[in-house]
């Protein structure tokens, strides 16, 4: 998922030289870099803030100041050009953070724009001597050399602050805990886990259909890979047509994606952007949003809302692949994997282990165990009832909107049973201007790595044919990343009732 923040500049054709006599360097479209998407204070928090209920956050000021300005590309330097000095005549330099970024602009004596960007944390930028910078922009640098060391200072300075201002106020770290993050991203940063994915055929064949199939959708447009991984997704939209493929991607297995784009000689179509979807900035906005976002149960790891986020770059009229997803869920009768679970916690019914009574510690075990999905596949036969569909559509759907999700089930039982919990599997649906294709991970379709999960009432429901089961599956979603799930269910004949509360980031992998 991953851009060098500020990249406004990061595409080498950005690059220009007015025949005015002036540098310039051109986002194609400079209104394109008023960071799209950049959320204002809400109205009613500056009325709390003004009333001395919440402390409201001093008004960054912008910074100005006279500069020197010299733009170089890497094709300049591979030629062995012999750096000049910086331009001779003193530029204006304006930097005005924002919550996400800081946009820089430099004008000269008449007041026209001769450079201009946005920076983030992830700009690489380094200082030349005392009074200089040299900012990379993708190919392209541009050396910013000031009066003194200590207009570089407070421009350094300023920069500091929006970032440390940009990373306490980003969508992704307000709802995620900071050792959940680090663990999650090394995880994906492994080849081997990228490889796990990549080697699921099913998963893998049906984004490449989708993706080719609707080649219309793909040809000449501007795409934007959602935690593209080793990056595969923005191959196939390449092998589509696309004009120009925006990689992000927060983790380590971004610097791999850029070696693969590189040998396969596509720098020039693909560009991998390092960070994470809620920080960065692209140059422009996108035809098409392309990711593969979905967990186990659908909802978990929470990346389906960082893809909602990146909504934000999208046209009005661009188009989402995957478009919906349908979460189905059915009672299953099962009294082996019910018995096997039970019988996990009899380690702790030990009254003599090396001497030491466990048996106190057997009904909290029994709970733990009780509080884990299971993830793992099934025969069909053992579903009791028709499934209930809950669906999300992506194009429609808000990141808030998945923070709670409560889908209510009536089922009517096919058969008469205990009823030991709930199964549930999802499909996802890319719909093209062609065709559309699904992806499922239903238990009578070949199997994923997403398999399907089951979760244990606490207590078997005992039913009949023709009776109905009720209730209700509410996720809410907390900052490890993942959701609580809570279950409660009954027979409305009898008014028998069961449920239970699990937490889908620690599932068992059966």
């Amino acid at each position: 998922m991953p851009e060098r923040a500020g990249r406004c500049l990061k595409c080498g054709a950005c690059l220009s030289v007015k025949p005015t006599r002036r540098l310039s360097l051109s986002l194609g479209s400079l209104a394109r870099c008023a960071a799209p998407g950049r959320k204002q204070q809400p109205p009613e928090l500056r009325g709390w803030a003004a009333a001395g209920i919440m402390a409201a956050p001093p008004q960054p000021q912008p910074l100005q100041c006279s500069v020197k300005l010299l733009l170089v590309s890497e094709e300049q330097l591979r030629g062995g050009l012999q750096l000049a000095s910086p331009s001779q005549g003193a530029l204006q330099l304006a930097v005005q953070p924002g919550e996400e970024d800081a946009d820089v602009t430099v004008t000269d004596a008449d007041g026209v724009c001769v450079f201009k960007c946005l920076v983030n944390r992830d700009t690489e930028y380094c200082r030349v001597g005392k009074e200089s910078v040299l900012i990379t922009l993708g190919y392209n640098s541009a050396l910013l050399q000031f009066k003194s060391h200590s207009e570089y200072s407070t421009f350094s300075n300023a920069l500091k602050r929006c970032w440390n201002q940009k990373k306490e106020h980003s969508v992704f770290n307000q709802r995620t805990e900071e050792a959940s993050a680090a663990q999650y991203f090394q995880f994906y940063g492994c080849l081997s886990q990228q490889q796990n994915m990549m080697q699921d055929f099913v998963r893998t064949a049906t984004y490449h259909r989708a993706i080719l199939q609707n080649h219309i959708d793909f040809k000449d447009k501007v795409v934007l890979d959602v935690g593209c991984g080793s990056g595969i997704l923005s191959f196939f939209a390449v092998q589509a047509g696309a004009r120009k493929v925006y990689a992000v991607e927060a983790s380590s297995v971004a610097k791999y994606a850029e070696i693969l784009v590189r040998s396969n000689n596509l720098s020039d179509k693909i560009m991998v952007l390092s960070g994470k979807i809620e920080e960065i900035s692209l140059p422009e906005n996108v035809d098409v949003v392309v990711s593969e976002p979905m967990g186990y149960m659908l909802f978990n790891e929470r990346m389906l809302e960082s893809y909602l986020h990146s909504k934000k770059w999208l046209k009005s009229n661009g188009m989402m692949f995957p478009t919906f997803s349908d979460i189905h869920l059915a009672p299953f009768s099962d009294e082996q994997l019910y018995m096997e679970h039970y019988s996990r916690a009899n380690f702790w019914y030990q009254q003599c282990f090396y001497g030491v009574n466990l048996s106190s510690l057997r009904s909290a075990a029994v709970d733990e165990y009780f509080r884990q999905p299971i993830v793992d596949t099934f025969d069909i036969r053992i579903l009791m009832a028709r499934t209930v569909k809950y669906t999300v559509n992506f194009t429609e759907a808000e990141e808030e909107d998945l923070h709670r999700v409560e889908i209510p089930f009536v089922f009517q039982m096919m058969q008469s049973g205990l009823i030991h919990g709930l199964a549930f599997w999802f499909d996802v649906a890319f719909v093209g201007s062609l065709v559309t294709v699904w992806l499922s991970t239903a238990p009578t379709e070949p199997l994923t790595h997403w398999y399907q999960v089951r979760c244990l009432l606490q207590t078997p429901l005992f039913a009949k044919e023709g009776e109905t089961l009720s209730g209700k599956v509410l996720f809410v979603a907390n900052k490890r990343q993942s959701y609580d799930i809570q279950i409660v269910a009954v027979v409305d004949q009898t008014g028998f009732k069961s449920g239970n509360i699990l937490d889908l980031k620690n599932p068992f992998f059966r």
